[in-house]
């Protein structure tokens, strides 16, 4: 595969996302475009200017006092913590910061957190800060995740998202199908690339892709 990007920007925010067309797979769905969001995550500038686009889209009233880093986004997450405290943003914790966690997977590929965690879950308001959702189904293991261990759902937040809510919340995105208005998902089953014949470009996950 020959992977060239085109980077789009969205208004109020000054990071590009790259996005490249093809055939992927994911672990829920086929998909026509690969969003890569490797900078976005780990560069210090895109990130700190992800979290300011995001904090911006937040009522103030809000309470967060712990927000749930998924698909990589804890450097987002620190800075997202640092823009709402800024903000005014209220939390109820004894030391008046935020915490920032990331939840691990059992053998079932179910969301997880230890002992030591747990304090910053149960009875706490919780933002859950996610890279991409498309159908929705991963994220929906964070959602259940957080009921389970107690934890008061507060919002959720993504940096694209094909869908404008998941279980009954509504997601927070920066980019999303008024950006890519094109972008589609497809059950494998009934994919039409599938059924043009059109091999696989890669295997993709919120971490990257793997050539085939």
């Amino acid at each position: 595969m020959d992977v060239k990007y085109t980077k789009i920007q969205t208004a109020g925010c000054n990071a590009p996302l790259k996005i490249t067309p093809g055939h992927f797979a994911t672990n829920h769905a086929h998909i026509n475009y690969y969003l890569d969001m490797t900078t976005l995550k780990t560069r210090l500038s895109e990130a700190r200017e992800i979290a300011k686009s995001l904090v911006g889209m937040f009522l103030y009233d809000t309470v967060v006092d712990t927000i749930v880093c998924l698909e990589g986004t804890q450097v987002i997450g620190a800075f997202l913590a640092d823009e709402l405290t800024s903000a005014g943003v209220l939390s109820m914790n004894a030391h008046k910061t935020m915490y920032i966690v990331t939840p691990e997977y059992n053998s079932n590929s179910q969301m997880i957190f230890k002992e030591n965690n747990l304090p910053m879950i149960r009875d706490k308001n919780v933002l859950i800060m996610t890279a991409s959702v498309t159908t929705g189904l991963a994220l929906n293991k964070g959602i259940e995740a957080i009921q389970y261990y107690g934890g008061i759902l507060r919002g959720v937040t993504a940096i694209f998202s094909a869908v404008d809510e998941v279980n009954g919340y509504r997601i927070t995105s920066i980019f999303g199908k008024k950006d890519v208005p094109d972008y589609a998902y497809y059950d494998y089953r009934d994919c039409p690339l599938c059924r043009e014949k059109r091999k696989l470009d890669a295997l993709v996950n919120a971490y990257g892709f793997t050539q085939l």
